[in-house]
C-alpha cells in the first residue's frame, strides 16, 4: 500500500474514532439520529462540492450510484440498530466489524479481480482477528456458552452489508470516476429520504433531539461523511482487500479510549488485541 493511501485510511480511522466516541450515547436514538445526521452531512458537505471537482461522472452514473449506495447505507444501519435492540452491543459490533472486512477481502479478489500479495494477506487476518478479539472482551461465560445468540446472527447480517456498499461503492467510484464528496453527499441525500419515509410520527421526537444534542449531532455530520470519504479516495488508489480491513482501526481507537479514559474492565486484554491489529497494519504497510 503506498503511503498516500496508508495515510488516508489511519486519518479516516481517527475520524471515525472521533465520532463515535463524541455521537455515544445519542447515536443509539435511532432513525431521529440517523435522519438529523444525514441531513446534516448533505447540508455541510454538499457546500464543499465545488471546491472539489464537482460530481467528476455523468448523471445516470452518478444517480444509479447513489441510489443503491444510498438504500444499503440505510439497510446496514437498520440491520445494526435491530442487533443493538436484540444482542449484546459489543458481539454485534465486534462480529460485523471483524465479518465485514473479511467478506470484503473475499468479495474484492473474486469480483474486482484483486490479488493482494501473501504478506498483505496475513496482515488482513492479524487485524480481523485483533477487531474480534477487542469485542469480545467483555464476553461473560455465561454469554460465552450461549453459543450462536442473536447478537451474532444480527453482527453477522450487518457484517455482510458493509461488505456489499464497500464493494459497490469502490465499483462505482471507480467505474463512473464519481467524486467522493458528491459520492458521499449524494448517498446522504438518499439517506434522508428513506429516513424521512421511516419517522412516521416520530418528527416532534427528531426535533426535540435536533435541539437538545445540535452539538452532537453536528460532530456526526462533518466527520462520519469525512472518514468515508477518505477512505473512498483510498480505495481509488489502493485495493479495496487492504483499504477494507485497515480502516477498522477505528475500533482499536475506541476500544483504548474505553480503557484508558472510560476505564472500562479488562484493559491488559485490550491491549493485546490491539497489539495484534497494530501489527496487522505494520505488515499492510510493507
Amino acid at each position: 500500500m503506498t503511503p498516500l493511501a496508508l495515510s488516508l485510511v489511519l486519518a479516516a480511522a481517527v475520524a471515525h474514532a472521533a465520532w463515535n466516541i463524541i455521537a455515544h450515547g445519542v447515536s443509539r436514538a435511532g432513525i431521529p439520529f440517523l435522519w438529523c445526521g444525514a441531513v446534516g452531512s448533505a447540508i455541510i458537505w454538499g457546500l464543499v462540492i465545488p471546491f472539489t471537482g464537482g460530481t467528476g461522472a455523468d448523471l445516470p452514473g452518478f444517480l444509479i450510484g447513489i441510489g443503491v449506495s444510498g438504500i444499503l447505507h440505510v439497510a446496514y444501519m437498520l440491520v445494526l440498530q435491530r442487533g443493538y435492540r436484540e444482542g449484546n452491543l459489543s458481539t454485534v459490533y465486534a462480529t460485523a466489524r471483524g465479518t465485514g472486512p473479511f467478506l470484503a477481502v473475499i468479495a474484492a479478489v473474486v469480483l474486482l479481480g484483486e490479488r493482494p500479495s501473501p504478506l498483505s494477506l496475513v496482515g488482513v487476518l492479524a487485524v480481523i482477528v485483533g477487531v474480534v478479539a477487542l469485542g469480545l472482551v467483555d464476553r461473560t461465560a455465561s454469554e460465552r456458552r450461549r453459543g450462536l445468540d442473536p447478537a451474532v446472527v444480527y453482527g453477522l447480517l450487518t457484517g455482510v452489508m458493509i461488505a456489499t456498499y464497500t464493494i459497490w461503492d469502490a465499483h462505482a467510484v471507480r467505474t463512473w470516476s464519481i467524486s467522493p464528496v458528491a459520492y458521499m453527499v449524494g448517498t446522504c441525500v438518499a439517506e434522508v429520504v428513506v429516513y424521512t419515509l421511516l419517522l412516521r410520527r416520530r418528527r416532534r421526537e427528531t426535533i426535540a433531539l435536533a435541539r437538545m444534542q445540535w452539538r452532537r449531532i453536528l460532530a456526526f455530520a462533518v466527520l462520519s461523511p469525512l472518514s468515508y470519504i477518505l477512505v473512498l479516495y483510498a480505495i481509488t488508489i489502493a485495493p479495496v482487500a487492504l483499504v477494507a480491513p485497515l480502516r477498522e482501526l477505528s475500533v482499536v481507537l475506541v476500544s483504548l479510549f474505553g480503557a484508558f479514559v472510560l476505564k472500562e474492565p479488562h484493559p491488559a486484554r485490550r491491549i493485546v488485541a490491539a497489539t495484534v491489529v497494530v501489527a496487522g497494519i505494520v505488515l499492510l504497510a510493507l
